[in-house]
Order: structure tokens, then sequence, then C-alpha cells
């Protein structure tokens, strides 16, 4: 846990440091943050303690002891197997309701960091983004309660380009905030207001236009909501799915599906009926069909007109082009255009819905393999043991070295297959479920091969059948020359 904090305060580290922040709320942070460390933290605890004791007893010859009075490795083992299927129970209960309640905890912290201190969002000296409003502020210096008064100001607002049209310089400046609202309101006292306008036509931007004021006071809002650079999906009146418990998630995946395959059903209908594609024909009355039928055949055979073979063709055509014989050679113009910017209108339309049903589709995805991995978490302790405790009596070395080196290669193997299959699961490359249970899955194949081994005594590798196939090839060659 020690190790992994350190991570998490330099992944961090932007968000700590330089922004004023007093030991007591990184302390809150680092705290809160600690449950959900145990993700990474409890399956290389119990693969490394699994090693290290079982591989002690075997050094010291604890093992040769317990076989020599007749327990066995897997008697040996019961009260620790007891103690982990335990640990696993609570684990899944931790990652149930622990973990979700500090997701929330954090999420308010982050989310409330610049209303408890609004100047935490302004650094000294360098120029801060503001990427919600689009703008960045520079200030000399921060003095005052809560560093609410700036001094030396200077403001860019940048257009929807991205480009910086607006320069706003002050002498002074003062933070205002409430806790209860997102909004960061700046005031800004004796100062100059230069912009660029916006150029109409090419005469225009000859003249280079803009507006230029002084001003007294002139008041800012600044939207904060954005500050914490939480994902997309992190609505503040929503849950994200690490927030959620197994009932919740259950609920909500049930619920995303639905409205997903409506929106879906939805869109295409509207595609349908934008083409004209698959309408159903009309039924006729099948007394009319019969009527039509009865007159047909009292009409005399010299009254049933010729029709001419050309006539056939276009009454019962076979493709576009016996569709288009009927229409003269400006109207078939018309059609094909009409046709392109159709089709062309659809293309654009299904292209923007496919962005937005990827987003959803992996909001979707992403609760499935939240479930899921609450389940797994709790299995892969479990697992891990049976890998972690055979491998320590095979290897039969214990302390801070080869056991240590063993167990962070098994679980960085673990680790990562679980993280690309996650990061698969999320773009819908493969299930969501397989992606969540891979990593653990791959692991049990080797728990019992391990186990198995331990069992019989036996080393990781048997090279004795290789050894006596090469032995038998070189005692036949050596007969060879003998007997030449």
């Amino acid at each position: 846990m020690f190790i992994f904090i350190f991570q998490t305060i330099w992944l961090f580290i932007d968000d700590l440091a330089g922004k004023g922040l007093d030991i007591v709320i990184i302390g809150k942070f680092l705290f809160y943050l600690m449950p959900n460390l145990t993700e990474k933290v409890l399956p290389l605890t119990v693969l490394l303690s699994s090693i290290l004791t079982f591989g002690t007893f075997a050094e010291n010859y604890e093992f040769a002891a317990m076989k020599a009075s007749g327990i066995s490795l897997q008697r040996a083992m019961l009260s620790l197997i007891v103690f982990i299927v335990f640990l696993g129970g609570v684990t899944f209960y931790f990652a149930n309701s622990v973990i979700p309640a500090s997701e929330q905890k954090i999420y308010n912290l982050r989310r409330n960091i610049a209303k408890v201190k609004p100047a935490v969002a302004i650094v000294e000296g360098v120029f801060s983004d503001f990427e919600g409003a689009d703008m960045n502020i520079k200030v000399d210096r921060k003095y005052g309660e809560n560093d609410r008064f700036l001094e030396n100001v200077t403001i860019h607002l940048k257009t929807k380009t991205k480009v910086n049209a607006t320069v706003i310089k002050a002498k002074n400046g003062e933070l205002k905030s409430s806790e209860s609202s997102d909004i960061l309101q700046l005031v800004l006292y004796d100062g100059h207001y230069y912009r660029d306008l916006e150029k109409s036509s090419r005469n225009d931007k000859n003249k280079y236009p803009f507006a230029n004021a002084n001003f007294e006071t002139y008041t800012m809002n600044i939207d904060l909501s954005d500050f914490n650079n939480v994902d997309l999906e992190e609505e503040r009146d929503t849950e994200t799915e690490k927030m959620k418990n197994v009932f919740r998630l259950s609920k909500d995946i049930d619920s995303l599906k639905k409205d997903n395959l409506r929106i879906v059903e939805a869109f295409s209908k509207n595609i349908h009926g934008r083409m004209g594609a698959f309408v159903p024909l009309p039924k006729e009355d099948s007394t009319i069909l019969e009527n039509k039928m009865a007159r047909f055949k009292k009409l005399d055979k010299k009254e049933i007109p010729t029709i001419d073979k050309d006539t056939v063709v276009v009454a019962n055509p076979k493709s576009v082009n016996d569709i288009l014989e009927l229409y003269q050679y400006w109207q078939r113009v018309q059609i094909a255009g009409g046709a392109k910017n159709s089709a062309t209108n659809v293309i654009t339309s299904i292209q923007g819905k496919r962005n937005e049903l990827e987003k959803r589709y992996e909001i979707y995805n992403r609760h499935i393999l939240s479930l899921h991995k609450k389940y797994a978490l709790a299995l892969s302790c479990v697992i891990l043991f049976f890998v972690g405790a055979p491998l320590g009596a095979i290897i039969r070395k214990g302390g801070i070295g080869l056991p240590m080196v063993i167990a962070i290669m098994l679980f960085l193997t673990y680790y990562f297959i679980g993280v690309f299959a996650e990061n698969y699961a999320k773009k819908n490359e493969i299930h969501p479920i397989f992606g969540a249970w891979l990593s653990t899955m791959i692991m049990l194949p080797l728990s019992i091969v391990l186990t198995k081994k331990a069992t019989a005594d036996r080393g990781l590798a048997n090279f004795d059948g290789i050894i006596e196939v090469f032995n038998r090839i070189f005692k036949r060659k050596d007969k060879e020359t003998a007997t030449v």
C-alpha cells in the first residue's frame, strides 16, 4: 500500500502540487483513495505473502518434517485455505460497499476543492488553463484570506477555434465564490480590455477591426465544473459505475441496454422513413381482387390489347436503368442528384449517430466490467494463493529475494493482461465479461498445475526424460563407433 500510495502521488502531482492545499486536504484525498488501491494491492499481497511463507517452510525443511509425520501439503494448507476463502468474501464486501463510497468521496472532494479554496485553480507566475471557460489566467501574486486577492492579472479569452482574441489586464483582482455553486466570480479593478473583432468580409480583414476600453471594475464568471478533469460521464446528478454496488449495477445495466436498443430502433426507423426503404405494401381487399378477376374473364380475347416487349421491360423493371428509361434526360439528372444528396445526408447522420452510440455502449460496457470485476477480485485472491503457496513450496526459497522477483513477475503478467482486456472490453472489441475475467482465468490453470506438482513433490520442470533421450542417442553413437 505504501508503494502504491507514492505512485498515486506521482500520478496526481499536477492536482496536488503548487495549488496551496493544506496537509489535511491532501491527507483526505489519499485516505479516500486507499480503498480503490486495494484492487491492485490485495492480489499482489496474497501472492507475495504465500510465496514467502511456504518458501520459508520448504527452505527450513518444515514440509519434510510434516510429510515425515504423515501430514500432507493439502492438510498443511487447510487453515490458510479457510482464511483465504474468508478473505475473498471480505474482499467482495469491500469492493461492493467500501470502494463505491470512497469513489464518491474522492469525486466530491476533487469537485469541491475549487469551491473551498478558489485560488487553487490559479497558480502564481504561470498561465492557468480553464478548458471549460476557454481561457487562461496569469497572476504575479496571491495574498489575503484563502489567497482571494490577486495582483497584476493577465487574462486571455479564446474563441471557438482556440485563438486568443481577447486580452484583459488589471492591476488588482478578487476571487468570490459560493460552496453551492460551480461558478467562480472574478472581479478586476483598474484595467484595460482589448478584443479582435470577427471579420465578415475580405475588405474588413484588411482593416483589422478591434474593440478597446479601460475600466475601473470588471466582473467575470468562470465555470469550474471541468476543473477536476473527471470523466465525461461523471455528471454531477449521476453516479459513475465505480460508485455503484452490485444491485445498482445490475439494475442500471438492464436500463442502459433497453435505452440503447430503443435508440437504435428509433434511428433505424428514421433512416428507413427518410430513404423510403422497406415500406410495407398495403394488402388489397380479396373481394376487390375477385371482382377484377371476374371482369377479366368476361373480356373477349379481341378486347385484350397486345403488349410490346419493351413495354413489359418497363412495366416490370429489373434494374435502375429500366426505371430511368421512363423519364427524360433532364429528369434523370435530377433523380440521380437527389438520390446522391439523400445518400450523403443519410451517411452523415449515421456517422454522427455512430459516435453517440459508441459512447453509450462504452458506458454500458463499463458497468458490466465494474460488476464482474467485483466478483473477479474476490476469486483472484483465492486463485493467486494457490499459485503462490505451491510455488513457494517448489522453489524452496524464502526471504526477500527470488520469491519477491517471481511474485512481481507473476503479478505484472496478471495485472497487464487485466488492463489490456479491460481496455479492449470498453471499446467493445471483446465482451466485457471476458475482459473482466481473462486475467483470473489465465491464472486458474497455473494454480492447478502448480498445486499438483507441489503435492507430488516435483520441480517446476522435469528434465530427466529429455536428458535420458540424449544419453541414449550418444550411447548409440559410441557403440557404432566402437563397431567400426
